[in-house]
C-alpha cells in the first residue's frame, strides 16, 4: 500500500522561510488549541528521548554545511533527511485523531537540498511518497523582517544564505529562492497564506482560523 494511503491522522503543514515565526506560532497554539498535536524538529517540541535530533541539527549546521567543501552535497542531504524521516515516523505513531500540525514536513528541507545544488535525487521521490497533508499554511513573513530577526538572534547559518558571506543581500536572495521553491513543492495542495502579524499570539490565531477552514473542506 502506498504511504499516501496510510492510516495516519489528518495533518496540516505550517511552512515558511527561515525566521518566519513558525515555532513561535506553534508554541502559542499549544496553549490555544490543546487538542492539536504539534510535530517539529525544534527542540521546544522534542521529548528528552529524541535529543539526538537536536544534536544532529547542530552538527549539520556547524560541520556538514560549513564552508570549505569538507562534505559533499549528497552527504549534506543524507544528514538533512534524518529530520524528514523523524517527522514521518512520529506521524505514523499517532492515533487517527486528533488532527496534527507539522512544522515544514519535508518541503523546506527538500528546497534547501535543491538550493545546495541537488537539482534532483532519488530521495526526493521517496519523500514525495510520504503521506500527504490535507493542506498547507504558509507564514508569508517579509524577507526584510526575517533578516531583522536573524540579526537579533545570531548570524545566519550557511543553510540560510547564498555564497560565502552572510550579509543582507545573500540572505535575502536565498530566502526569496527558498520561498519560490516551497510554493513550487506544495503547488498541488490546498494552500492558505498568513501574512505578518504584530506578535506570535495574533499570528497563531490567524493560523488557527486557517486550520479550521482547511479542516472543514
Amino acid at each position: 500500500m502506498s504511504l499516501h494511503q496510510c492510516d495516519c491522522p489528518p495533518f496540516f503543514v505550517l511552512a515558511g522561510i527561515d525566521y518566519a515565526g513558525k515555532s513561535s506560532a506553534m508554541l502559542e497554539l499549544r496553549g490555544m488549541v490543546p487538542e492539536l498535536r504539534l510535530l517539529s524538529i525544534d527542540r521546544s517540541f522534542l521529548e528528552p528521548r529524541h535529543a539526538l535530533i537536536t544534536k544532529l541539527r547542530e552538527q549539520l549546521v556547524n560541520d556538514a554545511a560549513a564552508p570549505g567543501g569538507a562534505y559533499s552535497v549528497d552527504f549534506l542531504a543524507a544528514m538533512m533527511q534524518t529530520g524528514v524521516v523523524f517527522l514521518r515516523d512520529r506521524l505514523l505513531e499517532l492515533p487517527s485523531r486528533p488532527p496534527v500540525l507539522m512544522d515544514s514536513y519535508y518541503y523546506k528541507i527538500l528546497a534547501k537540498c535543491r538550493l545546495a545544488g541537488l537539482s534532483d535525487h532519488p530521495m526526493f521521490g521517496w519523500w514525495r511518497a510520504f503521506p500527504r497533508p490535507r493542506g498547507v499554511i504558509l507564514l508569508d513573513t517579509p524577507v526584510a523582517e526575517a533578516w531583522r530577526r536573524s540579526a537579533a538572534d545570531r548570524a545566519p547559518n550557511p543553510l540560510e544564505y547564498h555564497g560565502d558571506r552572510p550579509d543582507r543581500a545573500a540572505f535575502v536572495a536565498y530566502q526569496e529562492d527558498l520561498r519560490r521553491l516551497l510554493l513550487e513543492e506544495v503547488g498541488g495542495l490546498p494552500l492558505r497564506m498568513v501574512t505578518e502579524h504584530v506578535d506570535p499570539r495574533s499570528t497563531a490565531e490567524a493560523v488557527r482560523k486557517e486550520l479550521l477552514s482547511l479542516d472543514d473542506r
